[in-house]
Parts: structure tokens; C-alpha cells; sequence
């Protein structure tokens, strides 16, 4: 029996559309979006935002706890990752960030639809495999 995996979609937006995005999501130029994001109980979070709160949750819980705290804080840190993941969304279904391809492949095919939308330059698909996913650099680990 192969392994099901379970999936996060990510949308990559343009600068000015991410900025405009976390101020109004509710703008009218991204109603087409949430109308799709709202049929599936979805919401985007920026990556930035949530890799900023892993690492203030773990500075005010104590850091032995989070096992990617110095990454994701170097990470943050870093300019050029810092404007990448200022422009990157996750896509949480039902509050969570991974989820089952059942409900994962619907909500895809439905934002791929909106690609040719002028502020979205691209959705991505992500397993939890983790043969196919970044491990945390040996520097970080203890």
C-alpha cells in the first residue's frame, strides 16, 4: 500500500498585491480568490507572519522546545528571504497548514484556475514527504 501524503498549496503574490493583501484581503481585486478560498474554508497566511510567530512563541516558551527556532530566525533575519516569504502565502484549510490530497487537488485546480490573475506569479504544491522537502541544515541541528 503506497504512503498518502498529505499536501500545503502555497500562492507566491507580487510585492504590492502581498502588502495590499495582509492590509484588505477583502479588497475588492481579490474577491475572485476569496470566493474560491471561501468554497474550500480556506484562508492564506504570509509565511513571513508565520514563521515570525514560531519564533516569538518560542522566545517567550523557551527555545529548547522548537527544534527550528534558530533556523527560522536566521531565516526571517535574512533580507532576500525576508522579501521571498513577505510574498508567500500559505493556504490553510480548516485552520490547518497540511491537509489531505482530497482536499488539497479541488482547491489547486480551482486557483489554477485564477493564475492568469495578474498578481498571483505562482501556486505551488508541497508533500510531506520527506524525501522531497528541505531538512534543517546540520549547523542547526543538536
Amino acid at each position: 500500500m503506497a504512503n498518502e501524503w498529505n499536501y500545503q498549496i502555497r500562492l507566491a503574490l507580487t510585492a504590492e498585491a502581498a502588502e495590499k493583501f495582509k492590509e484588505v484581503p477583502s479588497d475588492s481585486e481579490f474577491s475572485e480568490l476569496n470566493l474560491v478560498l471561501a468554497n474550500h474554508g480556506a484562508l492564506l497566511k504570509c509565511q513571513y507572519d508565520a514563521f515570525s510567530e514560531y519564533v516569538s512563541e518560542a522566545e517567550r516558551e523557551g527555545q529548547e522546545n522548537y527544534a527550528l527556532y534558530q533556523w527560522t530566525k536566521d531565516t526571517i533575519e535574512d533580507p532576500e528571504k525576508k522579501s521571498k516569504y513577505l510574498r508567500s502565502f500559505t493556504v490553510y484549510i480548516s485552520g490547518e497548514q497540511i491537509y489531505l490530497a482530497a482536499l488539497a487537488e479541488p482547491l489547486e485546480q480551482e486557483l489554477k484556475s485564477l493564475k492568469n490573475s495578474e498578481f498571483i506569479l505562482g501556486i505551488s504544491k508541497y508533500d510531506t514527504n520527506p524525501a522531497r522537502n528541505p531538512q534543517m541544515p546540520a549547523k542547526y541541528r543538536t
